[in-house]
């Protein structure tokens, strides 16, 4: 077999291959044209020291942060003009987790180095702030893992399948606490506009312990824009407040940029395959671009919209969020039993694809697939539940 692995770092044995390690398709047997990657450490600003591995697959550039919880940065669709995937933060990163005071009394320090296109929000928590009854922080808004760095990274290429892989390995543990092992491998065909994301979650302890992960994914321009939709099987929709209750007539649409927006979510279920597997589209008004995520109910059974159409210069993005919870504060998602409980020693797993639709054949095919999924008319709620949102 054609495969070829490189430990780009290992912590456990002070492996590295170097601050600037690049390799092509002519590194490996049976080379191919259509792939390249490279590893690179920021060298300034609040960028310094975190590492970056970017991979070209041909149709792809992806930009892979192992310093910031295996977060996938930016991508870009590769043509005659190179499409950007993804949104424009007001944050200047990628940022690296020593700048992120995500424990800070306010809760809200994760926003600090929020600028990728997809970051995990978990593990012990990945929701908003929760406060015990002194007022005190007890879990920080999404949660910890999305800053902690990888301590092991791995880089195969298999020209038999004709596919890159990227592993990471980063753990999330305290000491008399939590212990969690998250082994990440994001992998991409060659000449693919998509990708495949896996994320084993692994219980280190001999004692059980509780886990909740999100999966924050954001688009902006050009994807976003005023007459964007987002289209998915709905079963059932719900405001996450009364703010949001307000604007449920148009959940599932876009207004161009709004200064001082105030943000909205909706919480939902959807309809799946007899697999559980299901899908969710984010089109532009022309329908002549979109992406779309593919996961699984079973595994990650709730989806959150987040809406944040304020001015391009404070962040003009959306958040399409498979979870296994919704994004509430971890006390009242454990209090409805929104958690996954993993026994001593024991793993669960987590999946999600992404694929680009640069055309407006794909979008229409993409929008065929999700419509199969559809049993029934979705129940609208115009008002939040009590069982799905926190006060």
């Amino acid at each position: 077999m054609a495969v070829k692995t490189w430990t780009l770092f290992d912590q456990t044995t002070g492996e590295h291959v170097g601050d600037d390690f690049q390799i092509t398709g002519r590194d490996v047997a049976g080379g191919t044209s259509d792939f390249q990657a490279r590893l690179q450490v920021g060298k300034s600003g609040l960028s310094r020291g975190v590492e970056q591995v970017t991979i070209e697959n041909g149709k792809l550039r992806l930009v892979i942060l192992p310093t910031r919880g295996m977060s996938l940065w930016k991508a870009w669709y590769l043509g005659t003009q190179d499409e950007h995937i993804g949104w424009n933060s007001p944050v200047r990163g990628p940022v690296h987790p020593s700048f992120v005071p995500y424990t800070e009394p306010s809760g809200l320090g994760f926003l600090d180095g929020f600028d990728e296109l997809l970051v995990r929000c978990g593990l012990e928590s990945n929701g908003a702030p929760d406060f015990d009854e002194n007022g005190r922080l007890k879990y920080p808004l999404h949660g910890r893992i999305g800053n902690k760095p990888a301590y092991k990274l791995e880089l195969t290429v298999d020209t038999d399948a004709r596919e890159v892989r990227l592993t990471g390995w980063v753990e999330e543990t305290r000491f008399h606490f939590l212990k969690l092992r998250m082994q990440s491998t994001i992998r991409t065909k060659f000449g693919a506009a998509s990708i495949e994301i896996e994320d084993k979650i692994t219980n280190l302890s001999a004692s059980s312990a509780d886990m909740q992960l999100l999966y924050h994914v954001n688009f902006g321009q050009p994807l976003l824009d005023a007459g964007a939709q987002v289209i998915v099987p709905a079963a059932e929709v719900v405001p996450r407040n009364d703010h949001a209750a307000e604007g449920i007539s148009t959940w599932s649409s876009y207004s161009g940029e709004t200064p001082n927006f105030q943000e909205q979510v909706y919480f939902t279920k959807l309809f799946g395959d007899s697999q559980g597997n299901t899908r969710a589209l984010l089109k532009n008004a022309h329908a002549t671009r979109g992406v779309m995520l593919r996961f699984n109910n079973e595994q990650l059974p709730c989806f959150s919209v987040w809406k944040n159409t304020t001015a391009t210069e404070d962040g003009y993005v959306t958040g399409l969020e498979p979870g296994t919870n919704f994004p509430n504060p971890r006390s009242f998602e454990e209090e409805k039993g929104r958690v996954v409980t993993l026994d001593g020693k024991a793993s669960a797993t987590f999946a999600l694809g992404i694929d680009y639709l640069p055309n407006e054949s794909a979008v229409s095919k993409a929008e065929q697939s999700v419509d199969q999924l559809r049993t029934a008319e979705p129940t609208i709620h115009t008002q939040p539940l009590d069982d799905w949102c926190a006060a």
